[in-house]
Protein backbone atom coordinates (compact mmCIF):
# COMPACT_ATOMS: atom_id res chain seq x y z
CA UNK A 1 0.00 0.00 0.00
CA UNK A 2 1.06 3.50 -0.77
CA UNK A 3 2.21 6.10 1.83
CA UNK A 4 1.29 9.93 1.79
CA UNK A 5 1.45 12.28 4.82
CA UNK A 6 -0.58 15.21 5.05
CA UNK A 7 0.27 18.43 6.50
CA UNK A 8 -1.73 21.50 7.23
CA UNK A 9 -4.75 22.33 9.40
CA UNK A 10 -7.62 20.24 11.12
CA UNK A 11 -10.42 22.07 12.18
CA UNK A 12 -14.05 22.55 12.37
CA UNK A 13 -15.97 23.31 9.17
CA UNK A 14 -19.50 25.26 10.67
CA UNK A 15 -21.54 24.91 8.11
CA UNK A 16 -25.92 25.90 7.62
CA UNK A 17 -26.33 21.68 8.04
CA UNK A 18 -24.37 21.54 10.91
CA UNK A 19 -20.86 20.91 12.24
CA UNK A 20 -18.22 19.05 10.05
CA UNK A 21 -14.62 17.36 10.26
CA UNK A 22 -12.49 19.62 8.05
CA UNK A 23 -9.59 21.33 6.79
CA UNK A 24 -8.02 20.88 3.18
CA UNK A 25 -4.94 18.31 3.79
CA UNK A 26 -7.11 15.98 6.50
CA UNK A 27 -10.04 15.67 3.85
CA UNK A 28 -7.73 14.43 1.08
CA UNK A 29 -6.51 12.33 3.85
CA UNK A 30 -9.94 10.68 4.26
CA UNK A 31 -10.01 10.54 0.65
CA UNK A 32 -6.66 8.97 0.04
CA UNK A 33 -8.14 6.16 2.48
CA UNK A 34 -10.96 5.55 0.36
CA UNK A 35 -8.94 4.96 -2.50
CA UNK A 36 -6.61 2.61 -1.37
CA UNK A 37 -3.91 5.09 0.14
CA UNK A 38 -2.25 5.27 3.48
CA UNK A 39 -2.54 8.46 4.84
CA UNK A 40 -0.25 10.09 7.70
CA UNK A 41 -1.45 13.53 9.18
CA UNK A 42 0.75 16.10 11.04
CA UNK A 43 -1.57 18.45 12.45
CA UNK A 44 -2.40 19.39 15.89
CA UNK A 45 -5.96 20.16 17.79
CA UNK A 46 -6.46 21.72 21.22
CA UNK A 47 -6.64 19.68 24.77
CA UNK A 48 -10.52 20.38 24.37
CA UNK A 49 -14.48 18.84 23.71
CA UNK A 50 -13.77 20.09 20.28
CA UNK A 51 -10.10 18.52 19.80
CA UNK A 52 -11.35 15.00 21.28
CA UNK A 53 -14.37 14.87 19.40
CA UNK A 54 -12.37 15.61 16.04
CA UNK A 55 -9.58 13.26 17.00
CA UNK A 56 -13.09 10.55 17.50
CA UNK A 57 -14.15 11.31 14.32
CA UNK A 58 -10.96 10.34 12.38
CA UNK A 59 -10.19 7.17 14.17
CA UNK A 60 -13.65 6.17 13.19
CA UNK A 61 -13.27 6.58 9.84
CA UNK A 62 -10.18 4.90 9.81
CA UNK A 63 -7.52 7.44 9.71
CA UNK A 64 -4.83 7.50 12.27
CA UNK A 65 -4.00 10.19 14.67
CA UNK A 66 -1.07 9.05 16.02
CA UNK A 67 0.94 12.20 14.82
CA UNK A 68 -1.52 14.90 15.80
CA UNK A 69 -0.47 17.22 18.59
CA UNK A 70 -2.21 18.07 21.18
CA UNK A 71 -1.84 21.40 23.01
CA UNK A 72 -3.17 22.82 25.99
CA UNK A 73 -2.40 26.61 24.87
CA UNK A 74 -4.43 26.50 21.63
CA UNK A 75 -8.03 25.69 20.95
CA UNK A 76 -8.96 23.20 18.40
CA UNK A 77 -9.96 25.53 15.09
CA UNK A 78 -12.95 26.32 13.36
CA UNK A 79 -14.10 27.98 10.61
CA UNK A 80 -17.61 29.72 9.79
CA UNK A 81 -18.67 28.80 6.19
CA UNK A 82 -21.33 30.09 4.66
CA UNK A 83 -23.00 28.22 1.58
CA UNK A 84 -24.20 30.45 -0.99
CA UNK A 85 -27.31 29.57 -3.88
CA UNK A 86 -24.88 27.81 -5.60
CA UNK A 87 -23.44 25.86 -3.20
CA UNK A 88 -20.17 27.18 -2.83
CA UNK A 89 -18.53 28.32 0.55
CA UNK A 90 -17.26 31.71 1.85
CA UNK A 91 -14.97 31.16 4.81
CA UNK A 92 -14.53 33.05 8.18
CA UNK A 93 -11.18 31.24 9.24
CA UNK A 94 -10.36 31.27 13.10
CA UNK A 95 -6.80 32.27 14.33
CA UNK A 96 -4.85 32.00 17.39
CA UNK A 97 -5.31 28.06 17.19
CA UNK A 98 -4.26 24.50 17.20
CA UNK A 99 -3.11 24.11 13.93
CA UNK A 100 -0.81 27.37 13.56
CA UNK A 101 1.38 25.21 15.91
CA UNK A 102 2.09 21.99 14.42
CA UNK A 103 5.61 20.35 15.54
CA UNK A 104 5.65 16.88 13.88
CA UNK A 105 6.74 14.33 16.41
CA UNK A 106 10.27 12.99 15.79
CA UNK A 107 9.18 9.70 14.83
CA UNK A 108 7.11 10.96 12.29
CA UNK A 109 10.25 12.37 10.61
CA UNK A 110 12.06 9.20 11.44
CA UNK A 111 9.25 7.73 9.17
CA UNK A 112 9.18 10.48 6.58
CA UNK A 113 11.86 8.63 4.30
CA UNK A 114 9.88 5.47 4.13
CA UNK A 115 6.74 6.80 2.16
CA UNK A 116 5.42 8.01 -0.73
CA UNK A 117 5.01 11.62 -0.98
CA UNK A 118 3.77 14.63 0.89
CA UNK A 119 0.19 16.81 0.30
CA UNK A 120 0.58 20.32 1.55
CA UNK A 121 -1.19 23.62 1.51
CA UNK A 122 -1.08 27.09 2.09
CA UNK A 123 -3.30 28.08 4.79
CA UNK A 124 -1.44 26.34 7.10
CA UNK A 125 1.60 28.02 6.44
CA UNK A 126 0.44 31.54 7.34
CA UNK A 127 1.81 30.23 10.49
CA UNK A 128 5.98 31.32 10.21
CA UNK A 129 6.54 28.06 12.62
CA UNK A 130 4.33 25.65 10.06
CA UNK A 131 6.41 27.43 7.09
CA UNK A 132 9.99 25.86 8.86
CA UNK A 133 8.67 23.04 9.79
CA UNK A 134 7.01 21.83 5.94
CA UNK A 135 10.35 23.06 4.33
CA UNK A 136 12.32 20.66 6.28
CA UNK A 137 10.03 18.09 5.58
CA UNK A 138 10.00 18.93 1.80
CA UNK A 139 13.83 18.89 2.40
CA UNK A 140 13.63 14.60 3.23
CA UNK A 141 11.34 14.59 0.15
CA UNK A 142 13.16 15.88 -2.34
CA UNK A 143 16.52 13.38 -1.66
CA UNK A 144 14.00 10.68 -3.98
CA UNK A 145 12.78 12.37 -7.33
CA UNK A 146 10.47 9.35 -7.14
CA UNK A 147 8.71 10.91 -4.07
CA UNK A 148 5.84 12.89 -5.04
CA UNK A 149 5.96 17.13 -3.13
CA UNK A 150 1.96 17.55 -3.65
CA UNK A 151 1.41 21.68 -3.48
CA UNK A 152 -2.10 22.42 -2.94
CA UNK A 153 -2.64 26.20 -3.25
CA UNK A 154 -5.69 27.05 -1.64
CA UNK A 155 -5.33 30.97 -1.52
CA UNK A 156 -7.98 32.06 1.51
CA UNK A 157 -8.00 36.10 2.16
CA UNK A 158 -6.60 37.21 4.39
CA UNK A 159 -3.94 34.56 4.35
CA UNK A 160 -2.80 34.62 0.49
CA UNK A 161 0.50 35.92 0.90
CA UNK A 162 1.80 35.31 -2.79
CA UNK A 163 5.16 35.76 -1.91
CA UNK A 164 4.72 32.14 0.22
CA UNK A 165 3.21 30.66 -2.32
CA UNK A 166 6.20 31.26 -4.88
CA UNK A 167 8.44 29.82 -2.43
CA UNK A 168 6.25 26.81 -1.51
CA UNK A 169 5.54 25.85 -5.30
CA UNK A 170 9.31 25.86 -6.01
CA UNK A 171 9.67 23.28 -3.68
CA UNK A 172 6.84 20.88 -5.38
CA UNK A 173 6.95 18.53 -8.04
CA UNK A 174 3.09 18.68 -8.25
CA UNK A 175 0.70 21.73 -8.32
CA UNK A 176 -2.83 21.92 -8.01
CA UNK A 177 -4.34 24.98 -8.23
CA UNK A 178 -8.26 26.89 -9.43
CA UNK A 179 -8.07 28.67 -12.63
CA UNK A 180 -8.70 31.98 -10.51
CA UNK A 181 -5.81 31.61 -8.04
CA UNK A 182 -3.72 30.64 -11.40
CA UNK A 183 -4.19 33.47 -13.41
CA UNK A 184 -3.71 35.66 -9.85
CA UNK A 185 -0.20 33.97 -9.52
CA UNK A 186 0.26 34.74 -13.29
CA UNK A 187 -1.45 37.32 -14.21
CA UNK A 188 -2.71 35.96 -17.40
CA UNK A 189 -6.57 37.23 -18.12
CA UNK A 190 -9.16 34.57 -17.63
CA UNK A 191 -10.79 36.62 -20.60
CA UNK A 192 -8.61 36.11 -23.15
CA UNK A 193 -10.01 32.56 -24.87
CA UNK A 194 -12.02 29.84 -23.73
CA UNK A 195 -10.85 27.90 -20.26
CA UNK A 196 -9.26 24.88 -22.03
CA UNK A 197 -7.15 27.29 -24.11
CA UNK A 198 -6.71 29.93 -20.91
CA UNK A 199 -5.92 27.02 -18.70
CA UNK A 200 -3.09 25.75 -20.61
CA UNK A 201 -1.23 28.81 -21.09
CA UNK A 202 -1.61 29.05 -17.07
CA UNK A 203 -0.19 26.01 -16.53
CA UNK A 204 2.65 26.40 -19.33
CA UNK A 205 3.53 29.58 -17.17
CA UNK A 206 3.31 28.21 -13.91
CA UNK A 207 6.07 25.39 -14.77
CA UNK A 208 7.97 27.88 -16.59
CA UNK A 209 8.48 29.73 -13.16
CA UNK A 210 8.63 27.05 -10.88
CA UNK A 211 10.38 24.31 -12.61
CA UNK A 212 7.39 21.93 -12.05
CA UNK A 213 6.20 19.90 -14.81
CA UNK A 214 3.28 18.53 -13.52
CA UNK A 215 0.59 21.27 -13.10
CA UNK A 216 -3.19 20.63 -12.86
CA UNK A 217 -5.83 23.51 -13.33
CA UNK A 218 -9.19 22.91 -11.97
CA UNK A 219 -12.89 24.90 -12.62
CA UNK A 220 -14.99 23.38 -10.49
CA UNK A 221 -17.86 22.38 -12.77
CA UNK A 222 -16.26 23.43 -15.68
CA UNK A 223 -13.92 20.93 -15.72
CA UNK A 224 -10.04 20.58 -14.85
CA UNK A 225 -6.78 20.50 -17.21
CA UNK A 226 -3.14 18.36 -16.16
CA UNK A 227 -0.05 19.94 -17.69
CA UNK A 228 2.20 16.27 -16.94
CA UNK A 229 5.55 15.64 -19.02
CA UNK A 230 4.93 18.30 -21.41
CA UNK A 231 1.74 17.28 -22.45
CA UNK A 232 -2.01 18.62 -21.59
CA UNK A 233 -5.42 16.75 -21.15
CA UNK A 234 -8.45 18.82 -20.11
CA UNK A 235 -11.97 16.76 -19.23
CA UNK A 236 -14.84 18.78 -19.23
CA UNK A 237 -16.88 18.67 -15.88
CA UNK A 238 -20.49 17.42 -15.48
CA UNK A 239 -23.45 18.73 -14.39
CA UNK A 240 -24.59 17.71 -11.17
CA UNK A 241 -27.35 18.70 -8.31
CA UNK A 242 -24.71 20.02 -5.59
CA UNK A 243 -25.16 20.32 -1.95
CA UNK A 244 -22.35 21.80 -0.99
CA UNK A 245 -18.59 21.96 -2.57
CA UNK A 246 -16.77 21.66 0.59
CA UNK A 247 -13.89 18.86 0.50
CA UNK A 248 -14.98 18.53 -3.77
CA UNK A 249 -11.55 19.90 -4.23
CA UNK A 250 -9.64 17.37 -2.08
CA UNK A 251 -11.40 14.56 -3.52
CA UNK A 252 -10.24 15.38 -6.29
CA UNK A 253 -6.56 15.57 -5.31
CA UNK A 254 -6.90 12.16 -3.79
CA UNK A 255 -7.91 10.61 -6.99
CA UNK A 256 -5.04 12.69 -8.54
CA UNK A 257 -2.44 11.66 -6.72
CA UNK A 258 -3.80 7.43 -6.63
CA UNK A 259 -3.18 7.59 -10.35
CA UNK A 260 -0.01 9.83 -10.31
CA UNK A 261 1.14 7.27 -8.26
CA UNK A 262 0.20 4.19 -10.18
CA UNK A 263 2.86 4.65 -12.82
CA UNK A 264 0.25 3.04 -15.22
CA UNK A 265 -2.88 4.57 -15.39
CA UNK A 266 -3.03 6.89 -18.06
CA UNK A 267 -3.25 10.64 -17.42
CA UNK A 268 -6.60 11.02 -19.47
CA UNK A 269 -7.93 8.45 -17.54
CA UNK A 270 -6.56 9.93 -13.85
CA UNK A 271 -8.10 13.66 -14.72
CA UNK A 272 -11.34 11.87 -15.74
CA UNK A 273 -11.68 9.74 -12.86
CA UNK A 274 -10.80 12.65 -10.63
CA UNK A 275 -13.45 14.96 -11.94
CA UNK A 276 -16.20 12.06 -11.69
CA UNK A 277 -14.89 11.85 -7.56
CA UNK A 278 -15.34 15.71 -7.52
CA UNK A 279 -18.28 16.02 -9.21
CA UNK A 280 -20.04 13.20 -6.26
CA UNK A 281 -18.48 14.65 -3.59
CA UNK A 282 -20.08 17.92 -4.64
CA UNK A 283 -23.74 16.27 -4.75
CA UNK A 284 -23.16 15.24 -1.51
CA UNK A 285 -23.25 17.29 2.09
CA UNK A 286 -19.98 17.83 3.88
CA UNK A 287 -16.48 17.34 3.50
CA UNK A 288 -15.80 13.47 4.10
CA UNK A 289 -18.89 11.60 2.59
CA UNK A 290 -19.15 7.86 2.79
CA UNK A 291 -18.14 6.05 -0.34
CA UNK A 292 -20.71 2.88 -0.25
CA UNK A 293 -23.04 4.94 -2.19
CA UNK A 294 -20.28 6.31 -5.15
CA UNK A 295 -19.02 2.82 -5.43
CA UNK A 296 -22.51 1.26 -5.76
CA UNK A 297 -23.11 3.94 -8.74
CA UNK A 298 -20.10 3.16 -10.38
CA UNK A 299 -21.00 -0.46 -10.48
CA UNK A 300 -24.63 0.27 -11.99
CA UNK A 301 -22.76 2.67 -14.64
CA UNK A 302 -20.26 -0.56 -15.88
Amino acid sequence: MKKILCFGELLWDCLPTGRHPGGAPVNVAYHLAQNGIEPFVATAVGEDELGREILAYLEGQGISTRFIVRHTDWPTGTVQATINEQGNASYDIKTGVAWDHIVPPAELKALAPSLDGIVFGSLAQRSPQNLAEILELLHVFQKDSSKLRIFDVNLRPPFDTVETVWKLAKEANVIKLNHEEAARLTGISLADGTLDTVAIRLARALEKETGCHTICITAAERGAGLLIKGEWYFERGRKVQVADTVGAGDSFLARLTRGLLSGTEHPRDTLAAACRTGEWVASQKGAMPSYAVFHAAQALAV
